[in-house]
Parts: structure tokens; sequence; C-alpha cells
């Protein structure tokens, strides 16, 4: 527990370190109150790893609207239980915990459905998402773990014991990344045979792309412009690459190389990513107006055949720049996407990851002390040193 300044026995006035965010491309650690048990669901875990994601470099660049300053980031954490409120009856001090980064209460009409990332009670504006750790006041304004100690909401529904078999890196990436991605590969509907196409090869990503081995699919295609990241593909994945920065029209060669139909099936794993023209950066970064661009999700819809699925799992906020519904509506496509019910994908990746088909941290290229997390954001959002997915220890081991 290096660095963590805390009595056990009685944790008034007691500080801790966290991630704080002070505005684009500013973070950095600082001493904040250790966080309280504010209702009798509560409990406080005690951080052990924490992950930066993809979708917090959204945050980091500025482009999701109301990201307050003195945030703490990070929705995927594992750790140990150091205090329950007095109506948690399935955690104790002391467990080892892997926490989902969607906050649910798991009885409104949405959790008895399964659809535990729309959750109608842990957020203001719960008609869009429901709640999600260190993800802005859009998703609630809840604190995250890229710190040494988090408040845990509906502690009996949420966390689950990291079982004794599984490594805790791998338990860290089933917070959210792989469960993710095997969502992502889920709501494409693949049937037995099918091409499916993944745009982004990031964390997330890579294990659509390796999931949809799972569910049948004939050929994986996994589009980026980072060679590092498209050799990753290859040998964690096993799917066929291609840089799209080499090609005048990324789609017209997705074409030409499937029969001139498109893939059967597109999964759009980017998200409002941060690049796209210098409108979209003014509305996005300077004038908080909407999250990003839309290019990713463009390019499925046109990669995609008449009749085809695609997927999107990625993380947007409002967007206006023009997305080609039109072009889906003639094509005849299905669009399904959502966030992340990452409890409802555990049970089968469990049995994926202890058969030895999933090797989660496979793909973990960072191991960085919290203490410098700015400067691991700051290498995962330049994509430096080769960089996939960073862990943040807080423990000192």
């Amino acid at each position: 527990m290096s660095g963590i300044r805390v009595d056990t026995n009685d944790d008034e006035g007691a500080q801790v370190r966290a991630m704080v965010y002070r505005g684009p491309y500013r973070v950095r650690v600082e001493e904040k109150d250790i966080p309280r048990i504010e209702h009798p669901n509560d409990a406080i875990v005690r951080v052990e790893l924490a992950a930066i994601c993809g979708s917090d470099l959204h945050l980091y660049h500025g482009m999701m609207p109301d990201t307050r300053v003195g945030t703490t980031f990070g929705h995927e954490f594992v750790g140990v239980v150091h205090e329950v409120g007095p109506s948690v009856r399935n955690l104790k001090p002391g467990d080892r915990v892997m926490v989902p980064f969607n906050v649910f209460c798991g009885s409104c009409f949405f959790c008895v459905r399964g659809l535990y990332s729309n959750c109608h009670n842990v957020n203001p504006n719960a008609t869009a998402v429901g709640g999600i750790y260190g993800y802005s006041h859009t998703c609630g304004g809840y604190d995250g773990g890229q710190a040494e100690f988090v408040r845990v909401p509906f502690a009996d529904v949420g966390p689950t014991l990291v079982p004794d078999w599984m490594d805790r890196e791998d338990a860290l990436m089933l917070t959210d990344a792989l469960a993710t991605g095997y969502f992502g590969a889920q709501l494409g509907d693949i049937a037995e045979g099918d091409t499916v196409v993944v745009f982004g090869a990031g964390p997330v990503g890579l294990y659509a792309a390796k999931s949809a081995w799972f569910m049948g699919a004939g050929r994986v295609i996994v589009i980026d412009h980072l060679e590092y990241r498209l050799e990753k593909a290859r040998t964690f994945a096993h799917a066929e690459t291609y840089n799209f920065a080499e090609y005048d029209d990324i789609v017209v060669h997705l074409k030409k190389i499937t029969g001139h139909l498109g893939a059967d099936v597109a999964i759009d794993a980017v998200g409002a990513e941060a690049d796209g023209n210098f409108l979209q950066h003014v509305t996005a970064a300077k004038l908080k107006m909407q999250g990003g661009s839309p290019v990713a999700l463009n390019w499925a819809i046109d990669g995609v055949r008449k009749g085809g699925t695609v997927s999107v799992m990625g993380a947007y906020g409002p967007i206006f720049s023009a997305v080609k519904f039109g072009d889906a509506l003639n094509k005849g496509l299905t669009l399904r996407m959502n966030q992340c019910p990452v409890k409802r994908q555990w049970p089968r990746l469990f049995e994926h990851v202890r058969n030895g088909y999933l090797k989660p941290n496979d793909i973990v290229t960072h191991r960085v002390p919290l203490e410098h997390i700015a400067e691991a954001y700051h290498m995962f959002s330049s994509k430096l040193d080769g960089c996939i997915k960073p862990i943040i220890v807080t423990d000192g081991s």
C-alpha cells in the first residue's frame, strides 16, 4: 500500500492520492479526501489496479461535455473492499473484487431486463445513459478508480469477487474492455461464415475481433492506421489487417476484397474519435457542442453490405455532424448499439478465460505507477512506445 495515507481504524480526515482532471490534456495526481459511505448500500474499495481506457482519452482531449475540473477518471478497476455500508450483505472488508464500469441499481425496469448500462436510478440524465464511474457528469458525476480508493454504490449488485483462479490483470480487463469487445461481437449477430470487419485496433477492437471467431465468423478484418496495433490484431486476434492510411478510400478497398458487396457485419470500436475536420474539432473541443466526429461510424455504414449489421459500442457523446443515416436506411441495415451491460457478459467470459480460450492481459503493454499517470495519459494519447493498454498500479506491487 505504498503512498496510501489511511489509518484503517479511523479514516476521519484521511487523504488519498487520486488522478485529477484540470482541463484538456491536463491531468495530475493530487490528494483528496478519502471517499465516504454516503448510502447504506455503498462500499469503499481500495484500488489495486486501474486502467486507462481509450474512451478516457475523449475526456482527456476535452471532447465530452460536462467533464468538470477536479473529477477523477477511471471506470476499469479491481481492488479490495475497505469498508461497507450497513445494508451491504454480499461483501465484507478484505474481499478482492472486480467492479463493472456500469453503476446500476439492479432493480429498475431496465436492470431487471439485464440492461445494466441503462439503469434509470443512478443518473439524473438517465433518459440517455446510466451511470459510469469517472466519466463526466453526463454519466452521473461519479468519481472513478484511478485513485487509491473509490466509492462503489449498490455494492451488493455491481462488484463480484475475483475468482481464486483468475489473474487480477485478467479481472481488470473484464471490467470493461473485454466485456465491451465481446458485446460488440454479440451485437453484430454474427452468423456462421460471416465476414466481419472491425474498425479500430485498440483494446476493444482487438477483443471484438477475437470474439467474432467464437461466434462463428469465417473471416475477420481489422482496420486501423497504426502498424503496431495491426500487428497485435494479427497475432492476438488472428485477423486480416489493413492500414487505412495506405488507401485513397478504405471503403472502396473493403468492397474490393469482399466481392464488391461489403462485409456482413461491421463493428465500430472507435467511437467519436478526436480526429476530424476543423469544424468538428472546434464544436467539440472548444465549444463542447458535440463529442467528436463520426468518421468510423460512416465507414461502417458504407463498408457493410446491403442488409448487413452495424454494431456500435465505441464511446459517443452528442454528435450533430452528418451520420449517413439515409444510406443506412436505403441499404436496409440493422444498427445495434449500447454501452455494454458488463456483468451480463461475465458468466460466458469467465468460462472462456478459465478454459484458456482467452488470456485477457495479453494486450497489456504498460504498467505505470499512479504517481506517473500524467505521463501514461500522454503516452497512450500520443500512441508512443507501442502502447496498446496501460494499467495503473496503485498498491505498489
